[in-house]
C-alpha cells in the first residue's frame, strides 16, 4: 500500500486492497478514506471511488514528510483531529494503538489519548455478561475492546464482533441485536469507530440466493401413484397434472391419484390436515370421499397412508420392542388398584376372593413402602429450601388466579420458605395457623388443578389441549406448582394416569396409551368401532364412515386384512392421547423440573407413581397411632395414657364419635392429610397434668390430659377438637 507501506491483505481490518497496474498503484481502501489531506473530487467512476490519481500521489508525497508516532517510520497520512494534537500515524498502526476512526461525515480520526469514550456509571463497572453476537462473556469495563449498546442497558459487545456484524449486515440491516433499534444504535457505533458499509447485507448479495423459492414443486406424494410415467411426470390440462397442497405447496398429487375430477378442486396434504385438526381450524371438505373399492381406469384405490415425513414404525421396530418391554408397560410400572387392572385380570380375581383380598393387602403394603421411600427422597430435595420467607396472599374464593399471581411475582423463589395468608380470613393467629394456612392452600390448589381444563379424564387424568393455556404458559406453571407442593409439604396430585406419568418419566415416544386414556366420547366410540370390527367388510365400512376423522388425525392407512386394525387403533391412540398434546407435555415437564422433582421421578419411577397416580389411603386408627411418637414425664403412667389414646382412635374410626380422624390430624398439625414429605417436626404426644387437650401446630405436638377414666378422656377430646375447629371455620 502506497500510504501505509504494508502488504497485508485483510479486508475486515484495512478494507479492500486494490491494485491499478496502469497507474502502478496499490492502496488499502480504509487508508485512503482516513487520510487527512485528500478528498473525493471526482465522480464515483473516476480514479479510486472518486479519489483522483493525481490527488492520491500528492497525498503520498505529503505523507512522506511525516513520521508515524507509533512505528517511527515515514508516510503517516492520518492525523488526530483534536485541537493542538500533532500526532500522525498509519492506519494499521492506529488500529494497533487503539485509535478511533469515524467512517462518517469528515472521516475524522482520534489518537489514543483524545479518542471518544462511552460514559459509564459506577454501578455499571465490573461484572460480566454475554456478548449477544459471539455468546462469549464480555467484561463491563471502559476499554477500547468493549462497547455498550446505547439503547439497551444490559447489552454489551466485543468491538471485533460488532465490526464483523456491521460488515456482514451493511447499512440497511445493522441494528441492536437485543432491541432491534437501528438509528440510535448506528449513530453511537459510528461515533465509536465501527465501519458500517453503505450496501445491502451480504446474504442479500449472494447470486441466486433465493432461487429455491422460484422452484415449483412437481412430485406426486400419495402412497400409490397410478401414473405409469412416474411421480415426477406432469401433463397440464389432463388427469396427470400435479396439484399442490393449497396450504404449504410442498406436497403434490396427480389429479387422478387423489380422485380429483378437475383442477378447481382443493387438495391438502396429510401434514397440513393434521396441523389444522390439532388447532381446531380444520373444516370438513365437501369433496367426495374415495370409497375403498372405487376404481378409476380399472385400478383399485386404497386409503392414503401418511407421507414419509412422519414414518410409522412397524411391529418389529425398536419403538415397538420398548413398548412390549415389561419395564415400560403401564401395568407393570407399579402396583395398581383393582379397578385399574385389565378386564381379564378382574374376572380372574373375582373367581378367588381369598386371593383377591391377599393381593389387595400386599398391594397396599407395597404402596406404603413406596411412599416411605418418596418421603425420604423429598426430604433430600427440601435441603434446597432456605429460611428466607416468601409470602403469598391468597384469596380462597379465587385460588387459581391468586396462586398464579403469587408464583409469578418477581420475588418468588421455590427455594424460599413459603408463608400463606388468606385475604378473606380474618382473626387468624399467625403463630398457630401459618402451617395450617400453607397446608390448606396447597390442598385447594391441587384440587383446582385436578378439575381444571388443563387435564381431561375421569379418575386417571391426562393433559388436555387448551390453546389459551398453552399461550399463557399455564402448563409450565401447573408443573411448577405440583413440584413446589411436594417439596414444601403440600399434598401429592394423585390423579395422574399411568400414561401421563410414563410420558413424563420415560418420554412420550416410549409409551403405549390405552383406550381408557381417551376422554372424548366420540373419539372413543370411533376407536371401539374399529377395534371390535369382526370382518374386513365391516372394518372398511367403518373406516369409510370416519374417513375425515382419520385424515384429520393423520392416521389413514391401507387396510387389506382384518389384522391391520390393531396397528390403526394404536396409531389413533398415540395421535390423540400423546402427539396432540406434545407442546403442553413439554411445557408441563419443564415446570416439574423445579427443585429437581422430575429428575428424581425419572430415577425412582416406581416409588413416585405411588403418589402421582394414587390417592393417599384413607386415614385409619393404626395410621395415626404409627404417626405419633408418645412422650411422657416420669410421674405419668405412659401405658394407661396410650391405651386411652388408642381406644379413642378406634372409636373415631368406627364412627362412635362426633369428630373424625382427619379432624384430629387437623387439630394437631393444621393439615387434614399426611403430606408426601411427612411432617416437620414429626408429630408427638405428651401426657400432662392439664385440663384439656392442646394442639401445638408449631411443634406438631398433641398435649393430652391425664384422666382417671376413659369416658372423661373421650369427652374432653371431643369437646376441645369440635369447638376449636368450629371456631376456626367460622
Amino acid at each position: 500500500c502506497v500510504l501505509c507501506g504494508r502488504t497485508d491483505d485483510c479486508t475486515e481490518k484495512y478494507g479492500e486492497k486494490r491494485t491499478y497496474v496502469e497507474y502502478n498503484l496499490t492502496v488499502h481502501y480504509y487508508c485512503l478514506l482516513m487520510s487527512s489531506g485528500i478528498w473525493q473530487r471526482g465522480e464515483e467512476d473516476e480514479g479510486v471511488d472518486g479519489f483522483l490519481i493525481t490527488d492520491i500521489r500528492k497525498e503520498v508525497n505529503r505523507a512522506a514528510k511525516l513520521k508515524c508516532n507509533i512505528c517511527k517510520k515515514k508516510g503517516a497520512s492520518i492525523g488526530c483531529v483534536a485541537p493542538k494534537c500533532k500526532r500522525s500515524y498509519h492506519f494499521p498502526c492506529g488500529l494497533q494503538r487503539e485509535c478511533i476512526f469515524q467512517f462518517m461525515e469528515d472521516f475524522r480520526s482520534y489518537c489514543w489519548e483524545h479518542r471518544p469514550v462511552q460514559e459509564f456509571t459506577d454501578k455499571e463497572h465490573g461484572g460480566a455478561s454475554q456478548c449477544t453476537i459471539c455468546l462469549d462473556l464480555v467484561e463491563h469495563l471502559p476499554v477500547y475492546t468493549v462497547l455498550r449498546s446505547p439503547c439497551c442497558k444490559n447489552a454489551w459487545f466485543h468491538r471485533e464482533c460488532l465490526q464483523y456484524q456491521a460488515l456482514s449486515a451493511g447499512l440497511f440491516f445493522f441494528r441492536c441485536t437485543v432491541c432491534n433499534n437501528k438509528d440510535k444504535f448506528q449513530k453511537e457505533m459510528l461515533r465509536m469507530g465501527i465501519h458500517i458499509p453503505e450496501r445491502d447485507a451480504s446474504w442479500e448479495l449472494e447470486e441466486n440466493a433465493y432461487q429455491d423459492l422460484l422452484h415449483c414443486y412437481q412430485h406426486c406424494d400419495v402412497k400409490r401413484c397410478l401414473c405409469k410415467k412416474g411421480r415426477d411426470y406432469n401433463e397440464p390440462d389432463s388427469k396427470w397434472e400435479i396439484k399442490r397442497c393449497q396450504y404449504c405447496g410442498s406436497r403434490g398429487t396427480h389429479l387422478a391419484c387423489s380422485s380429483m375430477r378437475s383442477w378447481e378442486e382443493n387438495w391438502e396434504c396429510m401434514e397440513c390436515r393434521s396441523i389444522f385438526a390439532k388447532s381446531g381450524k380444520y373444516s370438513k371438505q365437501k369433496k367426495r370421499a374415495l370409497a375403498t373399492s372405487e376404481k378409476i381406469n380399472g385400478t383399485t384405490f386404497i386409503l392414503e397412508e401418511p407421507s414419509p415425513k412422519s414414518p410409522r414404525q412397524s411391529s418389529g421396530s425398536p419403538h415397538s420392542f420398548l413398548l412390549q418391554s415389561p419395564k415400560i408397560m403401564c401395568q407393570n410400572l407399579s402396583p395398581c388398584s383393582h379397578r385399574e387392572l385389565p378386564a381379564s385380570n378382574r374376572v380372574t380375581m373375582s373367581l378367588s376372593p381369598v386371593m383377591s383380598n391377599r393381593n389387595w393387602s400386599l398391594r397396599h403394603r407395597h404402596l406404603r413402602e413406596q411412599r416411605r421411600e418418596v418421603c425420604n427422597i423429598l426430604k433430600e430435595l427440601k435441603v434446597q429450601v432456605k429460611t428466607k420467607p416468601t409470602r403469598l396472599n391468597i384469596n380462597a374464593e379465587n385460588i387459581w388466579s391468586s396462586a398464579l399471581k403469587g408464583f409469578r411475582q418477581r420475588i418468588f423463589s421455590p427455594t424460599n420458605t413459603i408463608e400463606v395468608s388468606f385475604s378473606n380470613c380474618k382473626n387468624r393467629s399467625k403463630t398457630n395457623t401459618s402451617a395450617a394456612s400453607k397446608h390448606h392452600f396447597f390442598q385447594l390448589l391441587m384440587l383446582h388443578l385436578q378439575n381444571s381444563s388443563l387435564f381431561e379424564g375421569s379418575s386417571g387424568k391426562n393433559l388436555s389441549l387448551d390453546f389459551q393455556a398453552l399461550e399463557e404458559n399455564l402448563y409450565f406453571e401447573a408443573g411448577k406448582m405440583i413440584a413446589v407442593s411436594l417439596v414444601h409439604g403440600g399434598p401429592s396430585p394423585g390423579f395422574f394416569s399411568k400414561t401421563l406419568f410414563n410420558c413424563l418419566v420415560y418420554g412420550p415416544e416410549n409409551v403405549k396409551p390405552a383406550l381408557e386414556d381417551v376422554a372424548d366420547d366420540d373419539v372413543a366410540q370411533t376407536i371401539k368401532k374399529i377395534k371390535y370390527a369382526n370382518s374386513l367388510s365391516s372394518l372398511q365400512s367403518t373406516l369409510q364412515d370416519c374417513c375425515e376423522f382419520l385424515a384429520a388425525a393423520g392416521c389413514l392407512r391401507p387396510v387389506t386384512a382384518l389384522c391391520d386394525k390393531k396397528m390403526l387403533v394404536n396409531d389413533i391412540l398415540i395421535c390423540h392421547v400423546i402427539k396432540r398434546v406434545t407442546l403442553p407435555l413439554e411445557s408441563f415437564r419443564q415446570g416439574l423440573k423445579t427443585l429437581g422433582v422430575l429428575e428424581e421421578m425419572q430415577r425412582h419411577p416406581d416409588v413416585f407413581s405411588s403418589i402421582m397416580c394414587h390417592k393417599p389411603e384413607r386415614l385409619s386408627a393404626k395410621t395415626l397411632c404409627d404417626l405419633f411418637t408418645i412422650h411422657s414425664s416420669s410421674d405419668v403412667n405412659k401405658v394407661e395414657g396410650a391405651d386411652f389414646w388408642m381406644g379413642y382412635l378406634q372409636d373415631v374410626e368406627s364412627g362412635e364419635s362426633v369428630v373424625t380422624l382427619e379432624d384430629i390430624l387437623l387439630f394437631v398439625t393444621g393439615s387434614c392429610y399426611i403430606p408426601s414429605i411427612g411432617f416437620d417436626p414429626e408429630p408427638t404426644i405428651k401426657f400432662l397434668r392439664i385440663r384439656y387437650p392442646i394442639g401445638n401446630r408449631l411443634l406438631n405436638c398433641l398435649e393430652l390430659p391425664i384422666t382417671k377414666t376413659y369416658q372423661q378422656f373421650k369427652n374432653k377430646m371431643e369437646f376441645t377438637i369440635r369447638n376449636t375447629l368450629r371456631v376456626e371455620r367460622e
